[in-house]
């Protein structure tokens, strides 16, 4: 019986800790990727109540062939960090990190979200990962109209 208590328990912790892991991982590293862009996204925009601040793209070598061709290969990385933005000095300027998001190209694995999975980690942090299995309403919906291009919004600059 105690073995039969125990066996369950751990199933219960391993069951409880698999649905904390993020959909897509964090992405160690990626401030030395390739920096694809950036933008402000100001009040007014329709995006502003989510995604409003300072926005900086970066992808890892796999997803910059991605940019160039337009479809991008397994282990494909973009990373959209997403910093308040103030005004300080006459100047518009970095706040506090809101979230870091993460696309990871896995074609098989993200197949029901057109084989990227999607995770953001709120302030940056790894041990935060808010989207986890709500990936599909929470980031693919939006993503869909850029079926042409791989689901992905951004495009490297000429």
């Amino acid at each position: 019986m105690k073995n039969l208590i125990f066996v369950l328990c751990v199933s219960c912790f391993a069951t409880a800790a698999m649905a904390a892991e993020p959909n897509a991982p964090y992405p160690d590293g990626y401030r030395d990727w390739q920096h694809v862009k950036s933008m402000v996204i100001e009040q007014g925009h329709p995006l502003f109540d989510a995604f409003g601040g300072i926005h900086h793209l970066y992808a890892n070598a796999k997803a910059i062939d991605g940019y160039r061709r337009g479809i991008f290969p397994d282990g494909a990385v973009i990373v959209f960090d997403l910093l308040e933005a103030q005004r300080q000095d006459n100047a518009l300027v970095e706040g506090e990190r809101k979230v870091l998001g993460v696309m990871h190209k896995d074609a098989r694995k993200y197949a029901a979200t057109g084989g990227w999975g999607f995770e953001g980690f709120a302030a940056g942090e790894r041990r935060n990962p808010v989207v986890q299995g709500n990936s599909a309403t929470a980031c693919f919906t939006c993503h869909t109209s850029e079926q042409g291009y791989d689901y992905v919004f951004s495009r490297l600059r000429k």
